[in-house]
């Protein structure tokens, strides 16, 4: 059995994950397709279907796992009216368009034959108005046997115009109203679900907004509900801001680390397409030298106990975020800065599908358009050959899955980040246009091989003034070679 250290799953510290959008990722052939689908290359729309589905996910495993990919966090699978599927109408029925409960219990299975987990996306704060104890609160009124069910505020409903809203909603959408999780029934049905998925043999979840469920009681039984059907469960929540009061050790193993996210790009960000950014959580991202990203960095990562560092879900982008390389302002050469930074420190680097070919996309729905299989499509291979690389030499260095990260900065440009209990490994990063030399203090005297490309280097005794040199907007993850 896989052990756990203060609760957070061993697997998660050895993650390489990769998010999937499944409407967008892949179809196969071997799911019958509905008739009024948009085309594959054709630009995403809010409400449209590309016609992507589970078994398209399970016969792309060979290109994951050459990536280095080890773990998958799927947005929702569940039946819903809409491509995002954050409009549940069936929790215990996988969306036949995605090839129904027999395509995941494939790619689960087919994943776990090749030592891959696999993360839902659970959807606990609102349903739909497809959801049939709502449909029931519609359909019967004051009568519904559901009506505690939901914050009905009066009739009638209006759930589809009309009038004001007689109900609460996420952000008053009236697609999507809000259960009411006081409820003693709400919550048993909520807990069944991911109860139900876990025996099935998902590996996790991903909550959706579980802030807006502002009750930790319900969140402390639903990880010791989880925990008692899958002592590995991976229990990680969508919070964007300060996550101290869900990372305890008694509710959340880690968050998506938006934080982490804000300081990458203010260090490395050159033209930030703040417009773009504005539209998601992510607006306001600050400027920042190497020391402010040090002292940022410090800050993030003692802020949480070392299990909930090691647990966080380390994101550049996601389908809430335009794409990384929108975000940078098609920048590639700070987008793939970026990547380097979040595989180098703590956490499970999670990648969003068709970030590692350099696709552009601003907030939804461009940031979810169709994965360009075609081999003629345009693709960044730097890129790619980056993101394989670092997963690659992740897999290979425990350092960089486990123990202590210093992080300093060498001046305003240089940032050094050191693995391990003795440092053996350092990452340098120059976010300058001028080579930048790497004094002493960031790196001793030795020769030093360059993990990223087997390449030996030397930081020379002999003049204290100058060091190694890392090359303009260069990285560098070295490791001292014995004479």
């Amino acid at each position: 059995m896989t052990r756990t250290f203060g609760g957070t799953p061993d697997w998660v510290r050895d993650a390489v994950f990769y998010q999937v959008f499944p409407d967008r990722f892949a179809k196969s052939d071997r799911v019958p397709k509905a008739g009024n689908l948009e085309t594959w290359e054709s630009p995403p729309t809010l409400a449209g279907y590309k016609g992507g589905d589970l078994l398209g996910v399970a016969e792309r495993l060979d290109y994951l796992q050459d990536l280095g990919i080890t773990a998958l966090y799927l947005n929702p699978v569940f039946q819903s009216a809409s491509n995002h599927r954050y409009h549940t109408h069936d929790y215990y029925r996988v969306d036949p368009m995605l090839g129904g409960d027999a395509a995941l219990r494939e790619l689960i299975d087919r994943a776990h034959q090749r030592g891959m987990r696999v993360v839902l996306d659970g959807v606990f704060n609102h349903a739909s108005r497809g959801f049939f104890q709502f449909n029931d609160l519609l359909e019967s009124g004051r009568a519904s046997a559901y009506l505690d069910w939901f914050h009905v505020r009066h009739f009638p409903l209006h759930a589809y115009g009309g009038g004001e809203l007689g109900y609460e909603a996420w952000w008053n959408f009236a697609a999507l109203p809000k259960f009411n999780t006081a409820t003693p029934a709400v919550r048993e049905f909520l807990f069944g679900v991911a109860e139900h998925w876990l025996r099935f043999g998902a590996d996790g979840w991903r909550l959706d907004v579980p802030n807006e469920i502002d009750d930790d009681d319900f969140w402390r039984e639903y990880r010791t509900r989880c925990r008692a059907v899958s002592s590995d469960a991976y229990i990680v929540g969508e919070i964007w801001d300060d996550a101290a009061r869900w990372l305890r050790g008694d509710m959340f193993d880690g968050v998506m680390n938006y934080q982490l996210t804000r300081a990458v790009f203010g260090l490395v960000g050159r033209s930030i397409d703040h417009a773009e950014l504005s539209r998601s959580g992510l607006n306001g991202i600050t400027a920042l030298d190497a020391r402010g990203f040090a002292d940022a960095i410090r800050s993030q990562l003692c802020r949480y106990p070392g299990e909930a560092v090691a647990g966080q879900l380390n994101v550049l982008g996601s389908h809430d975020t335009p794409r990384l390389l929108t975000s940078l302002g098609g920048d590639a050469v700070a987008a793939r800065q970026a990547l380097f930074l979040m595989f180098m420190l703590p956490g499970a680097p999670c990648v969003y599908y068709g970030d590692e070919l350099g696709l552009a996309g601003g907030h939804d729905p461009y940031c979810r358009q169709a994965m360009p299989w075609d081999p003629t499509a345009d693709r960044d291979d730097d890129t790619f050959e980056l993101v394989k690389s670092l997963a690659g030499v992740r897999a290979r260095r425990t350092e960089l899955r486990r123990g202590p990260t210093e992080v300093v900065a060498g001046g305003a440009d240089l940032v050094a980040i050191k693995r391990g209990e003795s440092g053996e490994l350092t990452a340098l990063l120059n976010v300058s246009d001028e080579s930048v030399a790497a004094d002493r203090r960031l790196l001793a005297p030795g020769r030093y091989r360059d993990l990223l490309d087997d390449r030996v280097v030397e930081q020379s005794a002999a003049d204290e003034a100058s060091g190694l040199t890392v090359a303009p907007r260069g990285w560098l993850l070295l490791e001292r070679v014995q004479d």
